[in-house]
């Protein structure tokens, strides 16, 4: 099996463990993320056309919701990044709550206000970009 396999392999089941943990604590997390805003967003594969799940933490500003395409500052972008990109119609669950809503990824300047303001709130971000080149994408989470 290729290492990125076995890191893919690793990361699914890592996050099975997050996403049944906030599904048996009405979205709410212990551990590492306790007392960390995260949701779930539900994206359509860019080639499966399958359903893909993903845990992830998400900044909530002025009644809006951001979410933060980091992958623990890799060199390239996660898979649901990719996902939305190809098909913005998403499905998020927030604590109790599921609704769709459409993924539009910020650029410029306000993308670069909201990533700031979180990797304030979570210097653990700030490190993320500090390891790589790429610009780590902010995707606002905009109801249907």
């Amino acid at each position: 099996m290729s290492d990125d396999r076995e890191a893919a392999n690793a990361t699914n089941a890592w996050n099975k463990t997050i996403i049944d943990e906030f599904h048996a604590n009405d979205g709410k997390l212990g551990g590492n993320f306790e007392g960390a805003t995260v949701l779930l967003l539900h994206t359509t594969g860019a080639k499966s056309g399958k359903e893909r799940v993903n845990p992830m933490m998400y900044m909530k500003k002025n009644g809006r919701i951001f979410v933060f395409a980091s992958k623990a500052g890799a060199d390239t972008n996660p898979d649901w990044f990719h996902n939305l990109v190809a098909t913005p119609s998403v499905t998020v669950e927030l604590g109790t709550e599921t609704f769709a809503a459409t993924a539009s990824p910020l650029v410029d300047d306000e993308r670069t206000k909201i990533y700031t303001a979180h990797a304030e709130q979570y210097p653990g971000f700030a490190e993320y970009q500090a390891k790589t080149s790429r610009v780590i994408p902010v995707v606002e989470i905009v109801r249907s």
